[in-house]
C-alpha cells in the first residue's frame, strides 16, 4: 500500500485558530499543520505525531494562543496522509 498526501485548508479568524486545530487533530489523520498570515507567509508550521495528545500538544497550542492574538485573519493548511 503506498501513501499519498493531501492537503485541505481553512481561512479562519485569529480568535478561532485554537478551536479549528483542535477539531483537527481530535480526527486524527493529520500529520502537519501549517499556518500562514494574510500574506501567505507561513507562520507556524509542525507535525504531529501519531497518538500526540495532551502534554505533548500542550506547546503548540500555547504557541498557537500568542499567533491567535498577533493575526487577525490566517489559513490552517492541514496535511493527511492517506492510504490507498
Amino acid at each position: 500500500m503506498s501513501e499519498q498526501r493531501n492537503r485541505e485548508s481553512f481561512t479562519v479568524s485569529g480568535e478561532k485558530i485554537i478551536e479549528k486545530v483542535k477539531e483537527i487533530i481530535q480526527e486524527g489523520n493529520a500529520r502537519r499543520i501549517i499556518i500562514k498570515n494574510e500574506k501567505e507567509e507561513t507562520i507556524a508550521e509542525f507535525p504531529l505525531a501519531a497518538g500526540a495528545v495532551g502534554a505533548l500538544l500542550a506547546p503548540a497550542l500555547a504557541a498557537l494562543g500568542a499567533i491567535a492574538a498577533l493575526v487577525s485573519k490566517c489559513t490552517v493548511i492541514v496535511e493527511k496522509k492517506e492510504k490507498n
